[in-house]
């Protein structure tokens, strides 16, 4: 019975076609190879050589025939079982070297121990001893370019072995070698197959061919001679490295030393892409900043607290705005219709979570007097619990007897010299309105001034009187102390919409009673407004994104058309088409990542000057980017590398290996 060799290749039939047309480059290869034979495929150019080192080597897919390795048969048919084959058998040295550019020496041995099971320490320690013994341990950290052609054939060598394979194919390995060199790789060649290796060397020199143990001589696609020069060196039973699947750190690290590789570049790259998503957080914290202002500047003014509620009238157009109005008249100006009883008074208070129910009143164009000199204030009305104490910027809250008035519009005309003297001094107040006979009366108070308030306009004026000092002048004129619309106090800020929207709802008779407004629904409204805004010109510097989208797009071709070659010398490592899909990813996701950590810092320094720029508007951060804001940023950044990075990767992945080796 005929023993089994370590590879059969039994019938390989393979043809090229142009068109229809037929090319036989194999017809009917039976072959047999053992370990420790250094084996010599010798031929001329066009004889098939280069195509049967192909298909030994597992990566011509499309032929006729079988291969089988110690016994079992190979499926060509999967290519996840053809992975696995380059990574466990086979080792490749080219006449090319097919030296990773932008990998060290080094590193370019460890890409064959990344796929082994070997731990960190155990990979480097190895890498070095191979090195030592192809004579190149001190030029470790030196890149391709920097070698001789002898050099890069011998850390070729050293990648080929570095996994410990059984099969080591030899493509023209002293091609581009001069004698000396050609001897020392034949030398270690030898020194391969000695370690019970099986060396299959593809030449077309006789010198060449001599120095191995067998010669089989290929010639128009047969073989016409195969000749044993001496015995195969002897077998030693030797523990052989175990192949894992690449780890994805690797591609990681792969791509970012290419990244580093071509810095420049992709720094140019990485600037375009951080402008667009440098505009989109900056815009984005500048209507952070701008939601807070509208917020602090409301509820300076109006607690948040307060809800205001009155009598509910279905009302359009210029109704409501006539409605409006005559919510801020005096009780006594407002028909009794519109004046809310003490009933309904009490049954605000019943409600759940309310605190207390102040009545509201005010009073218009108020004459006032100090010292011979006049204003007129547009507005009065009483201290109650919708006024927050943020409204009195100088002095204190009006207390019985006395008022708050505002700096520009009222303060500066009595005293334009020295306003702030006002506080503690009496001023007389006096207006029109009509009594509970309708007749017009003029009320006159004496009242203290316990602070002063500013306000943007006159119209928005704040001059505030306490609540009994008001009343008692009315009581005293016999005008009615009935209220358009209370303030209502919410014990806690988190039921005040909860509140506003059960008193909206309140009905008798089937009809709705009350209107009630709080400062978190203007609130509501105002943001609204400002994140629309803000997301409009988020969006149009969005549009940046798509040019840098489409920048990383053709760079990622650009890439791939470069690293053709490496993509070729990976999947004959044993990489599959996931880890070559993975390393161009990997790449475009630094690039992302980079343009975000990058804009991420710019928008910062940019918030820092926007807001010392801003600061003679008023003292508040006018940009204010958040930690969501950065989050939302990185995605934006991730997501556009992803689907920049898609088509250039898969089209790197379904490269052919064969085509790709054979590219310049």
């Amino acid at each position: 019975m005929r023993e089994l060799s370590y590879l059969e290749l039994r019938d390989i039939h393979k043809s090229y076609y142009l068109g229809k047309e037929e090319f036989p480059v194999l017809k009917g290869i039976d072959l047999d190879f053992d370990l420790g034979d250094f084996v010599s495929i010798l031929g001329e150019s066009g004889g098939g050589k280069s195509t049967l080192m192909n298909i030994i080597g597992g990566l011509d897919r499309e032929f006729q025939g079988s291969v089988t390795i110690d016994g079992h048969r190979l499926d060509h048919t999967n290519e996840k079982a053809l992975d696995s084959y380059r990574r466990d058998t086979i080792g490749y040295i080219y006449q090319a070297y097919n030296l990773i550019s932008h990998l060290n020496v080094l590193d370019n041995v460890l890409i064959s121990l990344d796929m082994t099971t070997l731990s960190k320490t155990q990979r480097h320690d190895r890498a070095m001893k191979l090195l030592k013994q192809v004579g190149l341990e001190d030029q470790a950290r030196k890149y391709p370019s920097q070698l001789s052609g002898g050099q890069k054939q011998r850390v070729a060598i050293a990648r080929a072995l570095a996994s410990d394979p059984k099969v080591i194919i030899a493509d023209e390995p002293t091609g581009a070698l001069d004698s000396q060199n050609t001897q020392e790789v034949l030398q270690l060649l030898n020194e391969i197959a000695e370690e019970g290796r099986l060396v299959i060397a593809v030449t077309h020199s006789q010198s060449v061919a001599d120095a191995g143990t067998r010669i089989v001589h290929l010639a128009d696609g047969q073989i016409d001679n195969d000749e044993r020069l001496r015995d195969p060196y002897p077998i030693a039973n030797v523990q052989r490295l175990e192949s894992q699947l690449l780890p994805a750190s690797v591609s990681y690290r792969t791509a970012y030393k290419h990244f580093r590789f071509n810095f420049w570049r992709n720094f140019l790259i990485v600037v375009g892409t951080a402008i667009g998503l440098f505009a989109v957080i900056l815009f984005s914290g500048l209507g952070n900043g701008i939601s807070g202002y509208v917020d602090q500047q409301i509820t300076d003014l109006v607690n948040p607290q307060a809800v205001t509620v009155a009598r509910y009238q279905k009302t359009s157009g210029q109704a409501a705005q006539q409605q409006s109005q005559a919510q801020q008249m005096s009780a006594s100006e407002s028909s009794t219709s519109s004046t809310l009883t003490t009933k309904q008074i009490n049954q605000l208070e019943n409600l759940k979570h309310v605190k207390s129910v102040d009545k509201v009143y005010s009073a218009s164009s108020v004459t006032t007097k100090y010292d011979g000199k006049s204003t007129v204030m547009n507005t009065l009305k009483n201290w109650n619990s919708s006024v927050t104490n943020n409204t009195v910027k100088y002095g204190s809250k009006p207390g019985k007897g006395e008022i708050v008035i505002d700096r520009d519009s009222v303060a500066k005309k009595l005293s334009p010299n020295n306003w702030k003297s006002l506080i503690g001094k009496t001023i007389t107040l006096s207006y029109q309105t009509q009594d509970k006979s309708g007749q017009t009366k003029t009320v006159k108070i004496t009242a203290k001034v316990s602070g002063i308030s500013t306000s943007s306009n006159s119209m928005s004026a704040s001059n505030y009187i306490s609540t009994s000092t008001l009343t008692n002048a009315m009581n005293e004129n016999n005008i009615s102390t009935a209220s358009s619309s209370v303030s209502v106090k919410i014990d806690k800020l988190g039921n005040v919409k909860k509140v506003t929207k059960e008193m909206n709802h309140l009905k008798s008779n089937s009809k709705r009673v009350y209107s009630a407004t709080s400062v978190s629904s203007i609130i509501d409204k105002v943001q609204t407004y400002v994140k629309l805004i803000t997301n409009i010109l988020a969006a149009i510097a969005a549009i940046s994104l798509v040019v840098s989208a489409l920048m990383i797009i053709v760079t990622m071709y650009m890439s791939v058309s470069a690293r053709t070659k490496e993509i070729g010398i990976l999947r004959a490592l044993g990489e599959s088409k996931k880890d070559i899909r993975r390393l161009f990813i990997s790449e475009s996701l630094i690039i992302g990542v980079s343009s975000a950590i990058l804009a991420t810092v710019i928008a910062f320094l940019g918030e820092l000057v926007a807001n010392s720029l801003l600061s003679h508007i008023a003292s508040y951060a006018f940009v204010q980017i958040s930690v969501g804001n950065v989050i939302t940023t990185f995605v934006i950044a991730l997501a556009i590398s992803l689907l920049a990075a898609f088509l250039p990767a898969r089209r790197a992945a379904n490269l052919n290996p064969i085509d790709a080796l054979a590219s310049d």
